[in-house]
């Protein structure tokens, strides 16, 4: 797809954040949108700034007939799907040990089921295109940090269904890609940084580039570019394909050891900090979700 004008993309989670702004940066190169997500007036502002041609529905990710209805609408509206970008999201703040685990299973119903949901909807629309679908996963999935066990399990999940999907639909013409932010400077990273000074304070103590923020600007355009050349992996900000590269280090025993004295000290402030907040989701998500 080296030019995306007039092209198809849909994409979930696009009312705010990374969603919103890829939306804005293909609809500028051309491209026709279907945005999809939960905020439905946020999703028709969005809809409007793109102005004629370009479509919104409100749907769940984590329900199959939700996200299939929306991809049918989408399919029926647009006369068909050339790319999805598989982008909702939510992130829970706290430890294992201090979480709800309603909030756990929550992260990983909509951080890799709704994946799920949204590639086995769209795959028949994208074989008829030959088309592209992008999952975006993280940097934590294969650079993970205490306080984040949920978002990264979830994340690390996308990221190998994402490959195995490669591999059952490459000879059907559908490319599959997953793409690795960051800390993107959106609601989600901003409301957390809220919430817990603890993690804001240990994410300045991680080694570059694990501590970089990149405009959500940037990162638009890294997606947009990653869609129209059908990238098999897009890294935002670019170092991070170091992170990959060298993804055991995170957990090996030499990093271990120089983040234990950091760990040990802001650990039981984040726990304390969840358990005064008396929630494990930002309050934004938990509006959202519920």
């Amino acid at each position: 797809m080296p030019n995306v004008s007039g092209k198809v993309v849909l994409i979930t989670g696009a009312a705010r954040g990374i969603g919103a702004q890829t939306a804005r940066e293909l609809a500028r190169r051309g491209a026709r949108l279907a945005l999809v997500g939960l905020e439905p007036a946020a999703l028709e502002a969005v809809a409007a700034e793109l102005g004629d041609g370009h479509f919104w529905v409100e749907a769940d990710v984590t329900d199959a007939d939700s996200i299939g209805a929306a991809v049918s609408r989408t399919a029926e509206r647009l006369g068909g799907i050339d790319a999805v970008i598989a982008n909702a999201g939510i992130a829970p703040i706290g430890t294992i040990r201090s979480s709800d685990p309603g909030a756990f299973v929550k992260t990983i119903d909509v951080n890799l089921g709704g994946v799920f949901h949204t590639a086995r909807a769209a795959l028949p629309h994208l074989i008829d295109r030959r088309g592209y679908l992008l999952v975006v996963s993280s940097l934590s999935a294969f650079a993970p940090i205490g306080g984040m066990a949920a978002y990264t399990a979830s994340k690390a999940g996308a990221d190998a269904l994402a490959s195995a999907m490669r591999s059952e639909v490459a000879h059907l013409g559908v490319a599959v890609g997953s793409a690795h932010p960051s800390w993107i400077d959106t609601d989600m990273v901003r409301d957390v940084a809220h919430d817990l000074r603890s993690f804001h304070a240990m994410r300045k103590r991680l080694p570059w580039p694990m501590r970089a923020t990149t405009s959500v600007e940037d990162c638009a355009r890294a997606f947009a570019d990653g869609v129209q050349r059908r990238a098999r992996r897009i890294y935002v900000p670019r170092a991070i394909m170091l992170m990959h590269w060298l993804r055991n280090v995170p957990s090996s025993r030499l990093v271990e050891w120089l983040m234990q004295p950091t760990l040990r000290r802001l650990i039981p402030k984040m726990e304390q900090e969840v358990a005064d907040l008396g929630r494990c989701m930002s309050e934004r998500n938990q509006e959202i979700q519920s």
